[in-house]
């Protein structure tokens, strides 16, 4: 059975050449759609089980994420798999530790199901957790250029974008009715303690991605792949259109400045301009 599979190299050429080609549907399509479904059930024009479908909220999430895999895909190695397991594990034992204690983000609890659940965390979490830190580690090589080659500047600046990026995620989640605080918060209904929370979470984050891949091959792997940050350019369009139907201004002023942040590295074209076949992209 082994031996029928393709060889990794072909596997890595054929997802590098579906993203390729769908690249305006997975990076700019699919989450206005998703955006405008979840507000649809959030505001009730649409029923909940439609708009808040744990299959279709996972398998959703999936397809955001294929930019991000197909871009990390040759990079992958033991290393890089036994240092994104162990934050995946991470991820589970800090959520678990939250929603029966309350630390370290502030007493939460969750009102839609975002999959499978497992001692009240969604088995899936890793997928909604490591991916943002990936994307703010990518982010901040390209916005810093030769100055991310120090970690002493990288790690610190991937900490403040990731605590920036969940200030554009969370008032949105909370909006939606993903999750709520027992006691709200001054922040959209987030309270700092939320962010202190992703100060230690993220600096766990950049630790373990930092060990996870050579710098450099990770820097030509992310200057050659122009699709690596589509993943960052849908969570930016979905969850700043979200902000912005329920008014969360200063979420969306976040948002437009990932934007700003994504059009400065070249990264944003995707959200601009048609794909045409043979044009090429990488």
């Amino acid at each position: 059975m082994r031996e029928r599979l393709p060889p990794r190299g072909r596997v890595e050429r054929a997802l590098d050449a579906f993203v390729t080609e769908n690249r305006l549907t997975l990076a700019v399509v699919a989450p206005l759609v998703g955006a405008c479904s979840m507000i649809a059930g959030a505001k009730g024009y649409l029923p909940a089980a439609i708009a808040f479908s744990p299959v279709a909220l996972v398998a959703g999430t999936l397809m955001l994420r294929l930019p991000l895999a197909a871009g990390l895909a040759p990079l992958f190695d033991r290393r890089a798999a036994g240092a994104l397991g162990g934050l995946c594990a991470y991820s589970y034992a800090i959520e678990y530790v939250g929603t029966t204690t309350g630390w370290p983000y502030g007493e939460f609890a969750y009102g839609v199901e975002l999959g499978p659940m497992l001692a009240g965390v969604p088995l899936a979490l890793p997928l909604f957790f490591v991916p943002l830190v990936v994307n703010a580690f990518l982010l901040t090589v390209l916005l810093l250029g030769p100055r991310a080659d120090d970690p002493r500047v990288r790690l610190p600046a991937v900490v403040l974008l990731v605590v920036g990026i969940d200030g554009v995620l969370d008032p949105g989640a909370v909006a939606l009715g993903f999750w709520a605080y027992a006691d709200g918060g001054v922040y959209y209904g987030v309270p700092l303690s939320n962010y202190a929370g992703w100060v230690l979470s993220a600096s766990v984050a950049a630790f373990a991605l930092d060990r996870a891949f050579d710098y450099e091959r990770l820097r030509a792997r992310l200057e050659a792949c122009a699709f690596a940050l589509d993943d960052l350019v849908s969570f930016v369009l979905l969850w700043g259109l979200v902000n912005l139907a329920f008014a969360n201004w200063l979420p969306v002023l976040g948002a437009l400045a990932l934007v700003a942040a994504l059009w400065r590295t070249e990264r944003f074209d995707v959200a601009l301009e048609w794909p045409v076949r043979g044009r090429p992209w990488r």
